[in-house]
């Protein structure tokens, strides 16, 4: 399995960046001291960054905001997975807790403002492609993409809508996922400098037999 950036999206966002991480024989469970801690340091964290500003102002999100208008999906609607962390956060609510790996992988992206998902590597079939939508493809988490929206897709069709505003029910990673890919995202500068430390500190966390890394060709 691969993760492949389309030469459409590579020339229409030739600033974006994504690291992956591989974890096998990777330890999962339910959430507990030891992924909640993290999460609410990570809150603690991100309302300091944001002061009195909304997740929008931070120029990492913005960058996101205007991926997002330029392949026709309103931000307002289809906010990055960060923004939409982030927007609880800035109103005080606590992030949900999800199982260890989904909690810690969501401190990360809040303490970061990047965007960061993971999913089942078993549930995957064939290579995961960043791509414009055909807009009759499969999607098992609401309604499918529209065409020309930017989704990442394997063989039997989208993991992921809008980039990284929605994922599908298939591919998630649950307590009993033993083998997992994490992807990092940036679409400008200012993102693309923390890539590499939000990275190290999600290696650093994972409890897993074999973890490697390597940036999106």
């Amino acid at each position: 399995m691969r993760l492949v950036v389309s030469d459409v999206v590579r020339q229409r966002f030739p600033t974006y960046r994504a690291i992956a991480v591989d974890a096998s024989g990777v330890r999962n469970g339910p959430s507990s001291g030891d992924s909640l801690g993290p999460l609410r340091e990570a809150e603690a964290r991100a309302r300091r960054r944001l002061g009195d500003r909304p997740p929008s102002a931070l120029p990492e999100i913005a960058a996101w905001r205007a991926a997002m208008s330029a392949f026709g999906c309103k931000p307002s609607r289809y906010a990055c997975s960060a923004e939409a962390l982030l927007k609880r956060v800035a109103r005080g609510d606590e992030l949900p807790a999800i199982n260890h790996l989904v909690d810690l992988y969501n401190a990360i992206s809040v303490a970061y403002g990047l965007p960061l998902g993971g999913e089942d590597v078993e549930r995957v079939r064939g290579d995961v492609v960043l791509m414009p939508a055909v807009g009759d493809e499969e999607f098992d988490g609401g309604d499918p993409p529209a065409p020309g929206e930017i989704v990442w897709r394997d063989d039997l069709g989208v993991t992921c809508r809008a980039w990284n505003w929605r994922q599908g029910v298939r591919t998630r990673i649950t307590e009993t996922s033993t083998h997992a890919y994490f992807l990092i995202e940036a679409i400008e500068q200012e993102g693309a400098s923390s890539l590499a430390q939000a990275a190290q500190e999600l290696c650093a966390r994972l409890d897993a037999d074999h973890v490697e890394t390597a940036e999106l060709p």
